[in-house]
């Protein structure tokens, strides 16, 4: 496909139209600063497509390219453009988490680290169901480097079956409980109201639903009403079903629509959007190959959201697929190529069961960050 030669004025009235990010660079005064962190992409790859879900334009521009031809289009295009531009460009405000914990920064990516408090989790089920072991295991991440523990008492890996929320409660409140008084933040991994109510109430700061509040008709209203930052993530399906013959018009594009309608919900709901985190859900829902690969290359058009991202890979398995590695707990070199990845597309936390190695993987990403913006500008 020749990506060049195209001008915006080809594109039909009534397109959406999608800015992907490309070209990660450091130091280049012409390329598009990226939230402060020091990461610039030197252009844009434009997607516009049609109310039927198909790519009816695709082109690479610059920077000043797009600037230029943006001027020539209709106001209300204009303005998408202009919008998704500004979003992807503007700092990402520090997460207030409450009094008692100091906000969360994205100065540079931050690890999640994560704490199945259940008996069939498809890596670590039953390992951490005892709160003594599972607070054991907190503290442990803790001492690794972990910014955040996540504490999840349903398993939501493809084929498994739903949990009664007074049990899941049961599972992470005392958890939570242990851990209030830490410092670190905690998070509820939750698609249940009364789950996020009792774990926000028990200590938690942030709620994290795989289904972006969409499948308990109260967790809107419980999040609103919390203050918590709330990770809204895609999914397609119930963890059951999910897996059974996912189709998309385009991965990408309906994963980015889909999180932008929940954005607005939220926002109609009255939760302010520098309180939400956005997380495209790889292996929810997902076609093994195709469709995780296809999110993660295109992961920098999540941050035209106007959100931090969040990325969550770990041992996952697509990773089996690709690398034909059938153990989940034998994927960390999968694990910490795909967290690597999405670091340098500007991912803002990483979400992973292994923190100490993850942690060590991002030092050395960061570090060659920061060094070729000292030889850049130097």
């Amino acid at each position: 496909m020749d990506l060049h030669g195209k001008n915006l004025s080809e594109l039909a009235d009534g397109t959406r139209i999608y800015l992907v990010p490309v070209g990660p660079v450091f130091g280049d005064e012409a390329a598009v600063s990226f939230a402060s962190t020091g990461l610039r992409f030197s252009g844009f790859r434009v997607i516009g497509r049609t109310s039927g879900g198909r790519r009816n334009f695709d082109a690479y521009m610059t920077a000043s390219e797009l600037k230029k031809q943006a001027e020539t289009v209709c106001d209300k295009l204009c303005d998408r453009l202009v919008t998704q531009c500004d979003r992807l460009t503007a700092p990402r405000p520090p997460l207030k988490l409450g009094s008692a914990t100091p906000s969360l920064a994205f100065t540079k990516p931050l690890i999640m680290g994560i704490l199945n408090v259940t008996p069939d989790s498809f890596s670590d089920g039953g390992k951490y169901l005892d709160p003594k072991h599972a607070t054991e295991q907190a503290n442990r991440m803790i001492s690794e480097g972990a910014d955040i523990i996540d504490i999840g008492g349903e398993s939501t890996r493809p084929g498994a079956e739903p949990v009664w929320e007074g049990e899941e409660a049961r599972r992470v409140v005392p958890v939570i409980e242990a851990l209030k008084d830490s410092g670190i933040p905690l998070s509820i991994d939750t698609r249940h109201s009364f789950v996020m109510e009792k774990a926000v109430t028990a200590g938690a700061h942030i709620i994290n639903d795989v289904t972006a509040l969409s499948y308990d008709s109260e967790s809107m209203l419980i999040a609103a009403q919390s203050d918590a930052p709330i990770i809204l993530m895609h999914s397609k399906g119930d963890p059951k079903t999910m897996q059974d013959n996912p189709m998309y018009r385009d991965t990408l594009l309906d994963v980015y629509d889909y999180l932008s309608e929940r954005i607005a919900a939220c926002e109609a709901a009255g939760i302010d959007r520098a309180r939400l985190i956005v997380d495209p859900g790889i292996g929810f829902g997902k076609r093994m190959v195709k469709d995780n690969l296809a999110l993660i290359n295109g992961l920098p058009l999540l941050h035209t959201l106007g959100c931090p991202v969040l990325f969550g890979a770990s041992r996952k398995s697509f990773i089996g697929a690709v690398t034909g590695e059938e153990d989940a707990s034998k994927r960390l070199p999968g694990s910490l190529a795909a967290a690597i990845k999405a670091v340098e597309l500007g991912a803002q936390i990483i979400r992973a069961h292994d923190v100490k190695e993850t942690k060590q993987a991002l030092a050395m990403v960061q570090g060659f960050r920061d060094a070729a913006i000292i030889d850049a500008t130097s």
